[in-house]
């Protein structure tokens, strides 16, 4: 089974895409519509101090009758954020998603953050992963 950062190796997008505490909830949408994705890292230059995402949004602004122009992302962002190592494979990644019912996962490397990966991501290399494993299966049965 590939390790994280196999995986983050052959994203679409290799850059991390975050965006920073004192920004407006608006412009964090803006930027998940923009990326079609469902989650922000919120870094203080290159520190990671949380994360933003559709959750926070509908529980933390929607919910509440917040405004997403004047509420700032440091204000409904998911503060505690546990991390995956590149090194991690994509089955103990998935078993830790899975267990603290996260859907994203930042991947760090020496206090630096180097990518994210979603359940979505970690899922559909595990299909192919075992998809893989059943032809080989079958081509050693009918040899």
């Amino acid at each position: 089974m590939k390790t994280l950062q196999q995986l983050l190796d052959s994203k679409k997008y290799k850059e991390v895409i975050s965006i920073a505490p004192h920004r407006p909830v608006f412009d964090a949408l803006v930027v998940l519509a923009e990326y079609r994705i469902g989650a922000l890292l919120v870094l203080e230059g290159e520190k990671l101090i949380g994360i933003f995402s559709e959750r926070d949004y509908a529980r933390e602004v929607m919910l509440k009758g917040r405004s997403s122009k004047t509420t700032q992302i440091s204000d409904v962002m998911t503060h505690n954020v546990i991390c995956g190592k590149p090194s991690d494979t994509v089955q103990q990644a998935l078993t830790l998603l899975t267990s603290k019912n996260f859907r994203h996962l930042p991947i760090v490397e020496n206090d630096k953050v180097i990518g994210m990966l979603s359940l979505g991501d970690l899922a559909k290399e595990t299909i192919d992963y075992q998809q893989k494993l059943i032809k080989e299966l079958e081509n050693y049965i009918h040899n």
